[in-house]
């Protein structure tokens, strides 16, 4: 995301186009008159819409103006129509009842790749869910996220993990941030099942790694406000540079990936050792493909359950009565197993209730990505026109005090021999959206989070630096692509005897 100097400087860019205001107030009171009901919405400023009405946390922003206009409304950025439904009613007409027509993606201009490109390399930045996206994420599914793909990739993560306890017990009583150590081991999970190699040291400072650095602007860059993709007379155009830094990202992610693809293409695996890489080889996939696939799983696969891990942590800080609880939960299977083991943990009842609690309250990604309208529909009577972005705030609906008692409490209780879950059918629970655009590598993330938290609460006990007690947490939201703590996560380790 950009900084609050550069959205200034944005804004200013955007006051300083000699247009002037009457013109766009009359053209915004016609549009109103002439064209389709839209729902209802803040009235967009001239010329820029409503982007200053969205602030530093758009979520919560949105959330603030559907107890004013209801649970679907509209903003505009620039020209851009943006609808936000923020109920469970509305989600389920946008994600199910409506999916094939709201399907559809708006790609972030400032990607290197064309869209025709993307159509056929990315999981994520089809514009539509055409045949390359349809096989593409379904190689992903049986590859990847099939049952079956997960056991076999049990010991790979548990390896990881013993490697992230190892490096924790050799910290003892240092600071450790548990954002860096989770998404350290967590990438390394998913390295060693795409490529079969660690691509991050926990030895290294985390937060100056290449990688990580590497994939965290190509995400800054990709969701910065672009007048590209908000001006349609800039849509060819790179004003504020953006697409030629992404162009420098790929390139510099390309020489890290491009040497083991390359090397692998040379090599190839044998049928006992094969990995995901060996599979993406065998479709003969482009380079501009191999980087574009590998880059979105390592995003989707390491950012999202990082800070999942970040949040549950800060949770069970503050609420140390149900860290109590978890931990007991966890030590009577370790009793009966002799360790932690992947297969155990996740018929773990308040081990998943704690985890659905914290995607409850902290969504990795609190308004989904934006869908695109392929086609005017109808939504409650509110036309939603072709081409709108259309968004689901999952944060508002999971904190809407009509469908949670007390929702602003962490209460895993609530989740304890509910029939809720996060696989896209109950509408007040989408942390990972619903319908054909729902993220495929949910059961994936829900295996590493699981076991990441679990070793951390029962192989150690955990403090706060300086003394400072839970009630000093600072619980404050930074948003990006994903939602992550503005503060990062800061604790002292001690193994447990």
């Amino acid at each position: 995301m950009m900084n609050t100097n550069e959205i200034n400087s944005l804004i200013l860019v955007l006051l300083a186009i000699p247009l002037l205001f009457i013109i766009f107030k009359n053209y915004y009171k016609k549009s109103k008159l002439k064209g389709p009901q839209l729902p209802p919405g803040p009235t967009p400023w001239p010329l820029i819409g409503n982007i200053p009405h969205l602030g530093k946390l758009p979520h919560s922003s949105v959330a603030n103006y559907a107890q004013i206009y209801g649970p679907i409304m509209t903003f505009k950025l620039g020209f851009k129509n943006l609808i936000v439904g923020s109920s469970p009613t509305i989600a389920m007409e946008i994600l199910s009842k409506q999916d094939l027509i709201l399907s559809g993606r708006d790609t972030p201009r400032a990607f290197p790749h064309s869209r025709q490109e993307l159509n056929h390399i990315s999981i994520g930045w089809t514009e539509d869910c055409n045949e390359s996206w349809k096989n593409l994420r379904a190689l992903c599914k049986s590859e990847l996220f099939s049952g079956k793909t997960l056991e076999s990739q049990e010991s790979l993560r548990e390896k990881k993990i013993f490697d992230m306890v190892d490096f924790l017990k050799a910290n003892e009583g240092k600071t450790v941030n548990i954002g860096q150590v989770a998404f350290a081991t967590i990438f390394n999970m998913l390295s060693n099942i795409l490529l079969s190699r660690d691509l991050i040291s926990l030895q290294e400072d985390i937060e100056r790694s290449t990688m990580k650095n590497l994939l965290r602007g190509i995400v800054e860059v990709v969701s910065a406000p672009n007048l590209s993709d908000i001006y349609p007379i800039f849509n060819e155009l790179d004003p504020q540079g953006l697409r030629n830094k992404a162009n420098s990202l790929w390139q510099q992610l390309w020489s890290i990936l491009g040497p083991i693809v390359e090397e692998r293409r040379k090599n190839i695996h044998e049928a006992n050792q094969r990995d995901f890489l060996d599979t993406l080889i065998d479709q003969k996939f482009s380079d501009a493909g191999f980087n574009e696939i590998l880059m979105e799983l390592f995003n989707a696969g390491a950012d999202t359950s990082t800070s999942t891990i970040d949040w549950m942590m800060a949770e069970l800080i503050k609420n140390p009565e149900i860290m109590k609880k978890l931990r007991e939960e966890l030590d009577i299977e370790v009793i009966k197993q002799g360790k932690i083991k992947e297969s155990h943990i996740m018929n773990l009842p308040y081990l998943q209730a704690c985890i659905k609690e914290t995607l409850r309250l902290h969504p990795p990604i609190p308004l989904l990505l934006p869908h695109r309208a392929l086609e005017d529909c109808k939504v409650m009577n509110y036309t939603i026109p072709k081409n709108a972005q259309v968004m689901v705030n999952v944060w508002a609906i999971g904190r809407d005090p009509i469908l949670w008692e007390n929702p602003l409490e962490f209460k895993p209780e609530r989740f304890v021999n509910s029939p809720l879950d996060f696989i896209g059918k109950d509408f007040i629970f989408l942390p990972f959206g619903a319908g054909r655009r729902m993220c495929p590598g949910y059961p994936m993330a829900a295996r590493q989070i699981s076991l990441v938290i679990a070793s951390l609460v029962h192989s150690f006990d955990w403090s706060l630096p300086n003394g400072e007690g839970p009630d000093m947490l600072d619980m404050k939201e930074e948003f990006g692509i994903t939602l992550q703590k503005k503060q990062p996560m800061i604790l002292i380790p001690r193994p447990r005897k």
